[in-house]
């Protein structure tokens, strides 16, 4: 008979390692290996003729529609691409306390009219969950509730004949597989009860719906396989500590990715914000110096938001760089073209960057509202009023095209505001302006260097001269 061994699994990022040491060699994180028992199988090659020949059909094929179910929440149903689709697998992640127990249980209130629906909580009992619904005012909807931890249980009830199309699991990292040894939330046991559960979603065409943990990192805890293995993956964004709450699509089969929905956290729960421009800029003031408004795109959807910098002489030895919603990377970069290319000073100034509202920025389209933001806080001249700002910005100081121009300017003209600061490369051949807009076209940084050049004041940029 053959004998069983040990492993060491690493459980940030599932690195297998034979025996137990301080620091996992995969991920560089400390103290995460967890022992898991092995059953040795006696080895078995393949044998010609055993298996089964397949049959292959036509790429350009019949496919019926995929059917969905709608939520009644816009922005939920936006970032799945329309509503669930039946048989598919939805992992949403997100920090304590963000709201994805929220906003799972009003999705499935909104559904539990035209489906059989299940919430399956492993963390918090039935009172509690009852509980929060009545203060979402959703405690009359036809839900099915239960605590279990037990996946066997829960495929059970899951293929009953009576079993319901759509269930939450709330959350994964509590589940566990009684054949296996490993505790509950280790990467074994995650990995095995997302395999079940998923199995039997796929079977039965079963929407599912999987809560996640995340690290400190803000990723998924468990194994990397997990986001493989679902259909969709979802991301709650926000600070605790702000109203506003972002609801970012990363992986989704059946819709397109990086599609938001923002949501604003009140009393009676998660409600949806039908023009989250409008909401971003809603405190905006025009006057101030290091304040630009960036035209972007999250998905389809254009989004106008508040980039705010503070550029303030440092006090210390080594400036700081302090970056909420943006790249500190991308920061270093726009920061270094600015002193190499346009003779900016920022050498002995503290940088501080903002983005407005929460949102967290990822796309290069914000380098030129960046450096516009860098470069009015440190001459003290506002970007002009009413102008939206979006270029990407190269190491040679060129301003380059993004995608998508007609969108933002469409949307910023519809907000009201009538100039755009953008890549001269754009009007190559394009049509008229949106909505009656002034374009400023920059090819080069130092001609934004230059438009919110101070003449009366040379000494903000420091000792070097501005340069074209």
């Amino acid at each position: 008979m053959a004998k069983s061994s040990s492993r060491y699994v690493c459980q940030d990022c599932g690195g297998l390692h034979p025996k137990w040491v301080g620091k996992c060699e995969a991920c560089g994180a400390w103290n995460t290996l967890v022992e898991e028992v092995v059953e040795a199988a006696a080895p078995k090659g393949m044998k010609p003729g055993g298996g089964r020949r397949l049959s292959f059909v036509e790429l350009d094929g019949k496919t019926a529609d995929t059917p969905r179910r709608v939520t009644g929440m816009g922005e939920f149903d936006r970032v799945l691409g329309g509503g669930l689709v039946a048989g598919s697998a939805t992992l949403i992640g997100g920090d304590p306390g963000i709201g994805k127990s929220t906003v799972l249980l009003q999705a499935v209130a909104g559904l539990s009219g035209g489906s059989r629906c299940a919430y399956v909580s492993g963390e918090e009992a039935i009172d509690q969950v009852r509980m929060r619904a009545r203060r979402l005012g959703v405690a009359g909807a036809t839900v099915g509730l239960a605590a279990a931890t037990n996946v066997r249980d829960i495929v059970a009830s899951l293929e009953a004949a009576d079993g319901p199309d759509v269930v939450v699991i709330d959350s994964i990292q509590t589940m566990y597989v009684d054949a296996l040894d490993s505790a509950p939330g280790t990467v074994a046991q995650v990995r095995a009860s997302a395999q079940e559960l998923i199995r039997v979603a796929k079977r039965r065409g079963i929407a599912l719906l999987l809560v996640g943990h995340v690290t400190k990192e803000g990723t998924i805890a468990g194994p990397r396989v997990l986001e493989h293995m679902v259909d969709t993956v979802l991301y709650f964004e926000g600070e605790r500590g702000h109203q506003f709450r972002i609801l970012r699509g990363v992986k989704n089969r059946f819709g397109p990715t990086d599609e938001i929905g923002v949501f604003e956290m009140t009393e009676r729960g998660l409600v949806e914000v039908g023009n989250p421009s409008a909401l971003f800029l809603s405190d905006r003031q025009d006057d101030v110096s290091g304040a630009c408004v960036f035209a972007g795109m999250e998905g389809t959807r254009p989004v106008l938001v508040e980039i705010q910098a503070l550029v303030a002489p440092s006090p210390f030895g080594t400036p700081r760089r302090a970056v909420v919603g943006w790249d500190s990377n991308r920061l270093a970069m726009v920061t270094a073209v600015l002193e190499a290319r346009c003779g900016v000073s920022l050498a002995g100034n503290d940088v501080f960057l903002n983005v407005a509202g929460g949102l967290r920025v990822s796309e290069p389209a914000a380098d030129l509202a960046v450096a516009a933001a860098l470069v009015s806080s440190l001459t003290g001249v506002p970007v002009p009023k009413g102008s939206v700002v979006f270029g990407e910005i190269g190491l040679a100081a060129e301003v380059r095209a993004v995608a998508h121009a007609e969108t933002r300017l469409k949307e910023a003209a519809k907000l009201g505001f009538t100039k755009a600061l953008l890549p001269a490369s754009r009007r190559k051949g394009a049509g008229p302006a949106a909505g009656g807009m002034e374009q400023v076209a920059i090819a080069r940084l130092p001609d934004l260097v230059e438009l919110l050049h101070d003449p009366g004041d040379d000494t903000r940029f420091g000792r070097r001269a501005v340069s074209g």
